[in-house]
């Protein structure tokens, strides 16, 4: 009596383990607040604030919330649900990582020549005119070539729940190259790296909210706060350390 049930359930399983974690939410109205979305969200605002602080912290706390956030925007792939797939977002997870583990390595290497401790890591400084117009540049030249791979991926690969836009890629590639570009500038101590994550939170803000990843747009909102504050403490040590040196020069003897 039991054996066609038991076929019936072998024939459908049910979702694994990693699919159930990756689906796991709490109903708000029409929607659904996916609980590891928030948690990589959350984080990654501890390694922001880590960043502010110019902690080594930042990079290996970064990452967790990387690794979370990367499998959250690929979820319509390997989870139950039908949430929409961002490739960029997915994408540049990984990239975060790489740059993150680079970040990691030369913030502490400035730590223990330092003398280590609780000392800030990095001393912040502003861009070069020319470092500015390789970023600008590289960062533009980067959005045209990624949106034409995500593009492409998309036309491959059609969402069956989705069907985006003609922006949908051009975003993806904005958020996606711009957030390599501000990583790398505050792993070499850019003042210009909190300018860059604004251009991405004014992408990321709107384009986060027409694909259902509340969680992430709030996360931008707050982040651009975050981000305005942490430019103003960075752009004032730069300056106390640009009044010390001209200090330092005007009493110092002549030889």
């Amino acid at each position: 009596m039991t054996t066609v049930p038991l076929l019936a359930a072998a024939a459908q399983p049910g979702p694994n383990l990693f699919q159930q974690l990756l689906d796991a939410s709490i109903p708000i109205g029409t929607y659904q607040l996916h609980y590891l979305e928030v948690l990589g969200v959350l984080i990654g605002i501890v390694s922001a604030w880590f960043g502010m602080r110019r902690a080594v912290w930042a990079w290996p706390v970064g990452i967790v919330a990387n690794v979370i956030l990367f499998f959250v925007y690929l979820g319509a792939l390997v989870g139950a649900d039908q949430r929409i797939p961002l490739l960029g977002q997915a994408g540049r997870q990984v990239f975060f990582i790489v740059v993150s583990v680079y970040g990691w390595v030369t913030w502490a290497a400035l730590r223990r020549r330092r003398g280590g401790g609780g000392a800030p890591a990095v001393d912040p400084r502003w861009m070069t005119t020319r470092e500015r117009a390789v970023v600008v540049a590289g960062w533009l030249l980067g959005t045209v070539l990624v949106h034409q791979v995500f593009q492409a991926i998309l036309d491959a690969n059609p969402n069956p729940y989705y069907t985006p836009a003609w922006w949908f890629s051009w975003c993806d590639a904005w958020i996606f190259v711009g957030s390599v570009v501000a990583t790398y500038a505050m792993a070499r101590g850019w003042n210009e790296f909190w300018l860059a994550w604004i251009g991405v939170d004014l992408v990321g803000v709107p384009l986060g909210f027409a694909t259902g990843y509340v969680p992430t747009s709030v996360m931008y909102v707050f982040y651009g706060m975050f981000v305005l504050y942490g430019f103003s403490q960075w752009v004032r040590v730069t300056r106390m350390a640009g009044e010390a040196a001209s200090r330092d020069d005007v009493v110092a003897p002549v030889a």
